[in-house]
């Protein structure tokens, strides 16, 4: 579970250091230039970090099913050798994953306004700026964000499924609280993050406006990352009790 959590603190920095900066920046001042290769490649680490986190999730669901249904086998299943191999297919996939809607963007001709209506260089906002036909780009672009959004999605479900199954079958309350409260952490981040994203790039979004879409991206891009730290943390039975011994010197 720590070797996954220490994937997605990596994967969750990459993603605030491609964007809170610029946001930063675009506080402090009217008005910020960004070149169009700079938006591209700000464009391909967030959607590097956004598919390796949708995916890093749904390994860490497939840890948490194996941990709970299957704790017998789960030490010969999930070793070190594994676990790595686990990562490297999710970081692989998420640093491929973007590549085919860049290629196809890339092709596309701009013109008129040159001013991006987000505050970050994001699939929708760069593509109202184009005067050439984009259906092609939205079409694969609906298309790869179902299978990297929901095709995970289904098997965190699936996962959470066989858990609360076989938790109801545990004899005692305390043993069932012990055992959900493993996974309640990840349970939390899913519902945040997942909710946002599917809201964002599945449903459809004619008659979404600008302003919706901004004030969504602000949560998984800032607010998610802040709170995942927080959330996993008060879960740690040892964290926990370092915050209230420290709590009580102060007092």
């Amino acid at each position: 579970m720590y070797f996954f959590l220490g994937n997605l603190a990596a994967c969750e920095i990459l993603l605030t250091t491609n964007i809170i900066p610029n946001i930063l920046y675009l506080l402090t001042v009217d008005q910020g230039l960004i070149s169009v290769t700079k938006c591209f490649v700000q464009f391909y680490f967030f959607g590097t970090a956004a598919t390796t986190e949708c995916l890093l999730l749904a390994v860490m669901a497939y840890d948490r099913y194996l941990a709970i249904c299957s704790p017998l086998n789960y030490v010969s299943i999930m070793d070190q050798r594994f676990c790595i191999y686990l990562s490297l297919c999710v970081w692989l996939v998420g640093l491929m994953a973007t590549i085919g809607t860049i290629i196809l963007m890339s092709k596309l001709q701009f013109c008129g306004t040159t001013v991006i209506n987000h505050y970050f260089c994001d699939r929708e906002p760069i593509l109202s700026l184009s005067c050439s036909d984009t259906t092609e780009v939205r079409v694969q672009a609906l298309v790869f964000s179902f299978f990297i959004t929901l095709w995970p999605f289904v098997a965190i479900i699936w996962s959470y499924v066989r858990i609360i199954l076989t938790i109801l079958k545990m004899t005692t309350l305390i043993e069932r609280h012990k055992t959900f409260s493993t996974c309640s952490s990840h349970l939390i981040v899913v519902c945040m993050y997942y909710g946002t994203l599917i809201i964002m790039y599945v449903v459809p979004s004619s008659g979404q406006s600008f302003i919706v879409s901004k004030l969504l991206s602000l949560l998984y891009v800032a607010v998610t990352p802040l709170l995942n730290p927080i959330i996993y943390s008060l879960r740690n039975l040892e964290l926990r009790n370092a915050l209230k011994t420290y709590v009580r010197k102060i007092l």
